[in-house]
């Protein structure tokens, strides 16, 4: 869908253009986006290197698992259905731990194997979907409580560091890149803060049913 939301939209421009008569600023600015989106992804690589690297480092020193063991009652907390020693525990616990820390690019495929081990634990559960008339239906995939929860929190995540908006800004000429940091800790942690009281709401209200 996003894809043809963007194709009408360069669309659009391109003919509002050529019928204003604006077709040679229209070359020059797809022009120089393209070479900013170049350079972009070259500043983006480069931070994302240093703090994969890190991640790399800190997991090889064991901080990651005593970081993944100070969650533990967090996840057991947001996520009381999961067993204790399931593996889509250690997953979560690294996709927060590396949202917390703004690395968008180290916590997909953390965020991926755990929704797989999500998706697996409810496999096992085997409960039948109903259809709307009350009467046992064909199975269907459906998305968990715990999954629900899970892409919740990963939306919502808390960040202390926002290395994606400091290297944003950073490449088109901020005098203090890291400038964002207060404002990003406060805003993420209201938004986590509502997602939970979100997710533990619904969850209730599910149980009474």
């Amino acid at each position: 869908m996003l894809n043809y939301i963007w194709a009408a939209m360069i669309a659009l421009g391109i003919i509002f253009g050529a019928l204003n008569g604006n077709m040679k600023e229209v070359t020059e600015a797809a022009l120089d986006s393209a070479g900013e989106a170049v350079s972009l992804c070259i500043a983006t690589g480069g931070v994302m290197a240093l703090w994969v690297g890190l991640m790399e480092v800190a997991e090889s020193s064991g901080l990651i698992l005593k970081l993944t063991n100070m969650l533990s009652p967090f996840v057991s907390f947001m996520f009381p259905g999961i067993p204790k020693k399931h593996k889509a525990r250690d997953y979560i616990s690294m996709n927060i731990i590396a949202n917390v820390l703004g690395l968008g690019w180290a916590c997909t495929p953390a965020g991926l194997k755990a929704m797989e081990e999500l998706a697996k634990l409810e496999a096992e559960r085997e409960n039948p979907a109903y259809l709307p008339d009350g009467k046992k239906g064909k199975k269907e995939r459906i998305a968990s409580n715990e999954m629900c929860t899970f892409l919740i929190l990963n939306i919502s995540s808390l960040q202390l560091i926002p290395v994606n908006m400091i290297a944003y800004r950073q490449q088109y000429g901020s005098v203090n890149p890291a400038g964002i940091i207060g404002p990003a800790i406060v805003a993420t942690a209201v938004s986590t803060g509502v997602a939970v009281v979100y997710c533990k709401v619904k969850d209730r209200k599910k149980r009474r049913v």
